[in-house]
């Protein structure tokens, strides 16, 4: 099925060609047509599956198609994500899909100066990217309006809600014209994002091109149980044993990043951070360095387990498990995308296992585990079946103390 079929107009289809966008995915077959159709729609499908096709094709369409120029200060399509890194990726998108069709775009997010942005919505924009807090601080200065709005779409939402953006998202929801099109894309759903749904939506196209929170099945995923003090060191064995080109490497905390960071350059190895201590140029620059191959380990925290969608990855490893379950989904999603194959490997320390069981359950599935000479653990990681049940050991039986104390006495009376 080529991407014509699906009601695309000409100069957008010549675009995707000079791409090599030839065959839709599941996703933009059936989301795309729905939007064109000004429909409400929830979707949910795998991360690298191509759903900001899915909405921003058809939302280019819509717009221009309707040849009412936006006024000053407004917007006509707007969109929500939960981070820097995935506004910057779906705005390029935009940019990139309505080239030469005469739209206004722009990307809003905090940790940058504000200025630029407000002078940037004075002529108004038929299309904004933004985070919640950001995009608030804008309206609160009455440098954004939202009269005009006819399309919402909610890229991400259960991260956003992860992040703690729910009374954000309330305050955006409340200004919003009553009458529009909401759109809901996600790899994830969580309960709390299907009720929000349901309080948004009318009547949606629902889709589901995948099943509900499962990995990429082009992805090898593999475990290594390790003792926590030894991380590091596992993970410099790896990266020489199979010798990966470019490794995307997730730590839980900002200091764990920096440290493993370190330890990397101080063994000669080119690596780089990403995480929310550093300012939004330098993890910027971070990314594209590694894009380029100037850097082998790109070390982050989970605030780049969406967004970033880098060519060939070879391989994710989890250095810490997620602590949100969803959230492997996201990070392992940054290989094995758009049909290639990838790796995602996690070191899991004792402490990790009710992490690695509620993966499991998530994502319906049991992790292989693979010993590796020289860093089996001291403190043994509890097996796991289907499910997310954790095997315990079974306790050795307890001598019976009452018996014992007759065979004592008896042995005391007989002297």
């Amino acid at each position: 099925m080529p991407f014509a079929s699906l009601g695309l107009i000409d100069q957008i289809n010549q675009t995707l060609a000079s791409l090599d966008y030839t065959t839709p995915t599941a996703v933009q077959q059936q989301a795309i047509p729905a939007v064109l159709a000004g429909k409400d729609v929830m979707a949910a499908a795998q991360t690298g599956t191509g759903k900001t096709a899915g909405f921003a094709l058809p939302i280019l369409q819509r717009l221009v198609k309707k040849s009412t120029p936006v006024s000053s200060n407004a917007v006509r399509a707007l969109v929500l994500v939960p981070t820097r890194e995935l506004a910057e990726q779906v705005h390029e998108s935009f940019r990139t899909y309505g080239a030469g069709l005469g739209l206004r775009t722009m990307v809003a997010y905090g940790g940058v100066s504000i200025n630029p942005q407000m002078m940037n919505l004075r002529k108004g924009v038929d299309v904004l990217v933004a985070t919640p807090g950001r995009l608030l601080d804008l309206y609160r200065q009455n440098a954004v309006k939202f009269n005009e709005v006819q399309t919402l779409v909610l890229d991400e939402a259960d991260r956003m809600l992860d992040l703690g953006f729910s009374k954000e998202l309330d305050q955006v929801f409340a200004a919003l014209p009553k009458k529009r099109q909401t759109l809901l894309f996600s790899a994830t759903f969580s309960d709390q994002i299907r009720a929000m749904a349901n309080q948004l939506l009318r009547e949606p196209v629902r889709i589901e091109a995948s099943p509900r929170n499962t990995t990429v099945t082009a992805i090898k995923q593999w475990l290594v149980t390790v003792d926590k003090k030894r991380k590091s060191e596992l993970f410099l064995h790896l990266l020489k044993k199979h010798d990966w080109p470019q490794v995307l490497a997730f730590a839980k905390t900002r200091r764990g990043v920096d440290e493993l960071v370190g330890l990397l350059e101080a063994k000669r190895i080119s690596a780089d951070s990403i995480h929310g201590d550093k300012p939004q140029p330098a993890r910027l620059r971070a990314l594209e360095r590694f894009k380029a191959g100037e850097v082998r380990v790109l070390v982050a925290t989970d605030v780049a387990a969406r967004g970033l969608d880098i060519t060939g990855l070879p391989v994710v490893v989890n250095v810490d498990l997620p602590i949100v379950a969803e959230d492997y989904v996201h990070r392992t999603g940054r290989t094995g995308r758009a049909g290639a194959s990838g790796e995602a490997v996690s070191l899991v320390c004792a402490d990790e296992v009710e992490q690695l069981a509620a993966i499991e359950a998530l994502t319906r599935q049991v992790l292989d585990r693979i010993e590796e000479n020289g860093f089996a653990p001291d403190h043994r990681v509890p097996e796991t079946q289907a499910g997310g049940q954790i095997v315990k050991k079974p306790k050795k039986p307890k001598k019976p103390k009452g018996d014992a104390a007759v065979v004592k006495e008896d042995v005391r009376f007989r002297r």
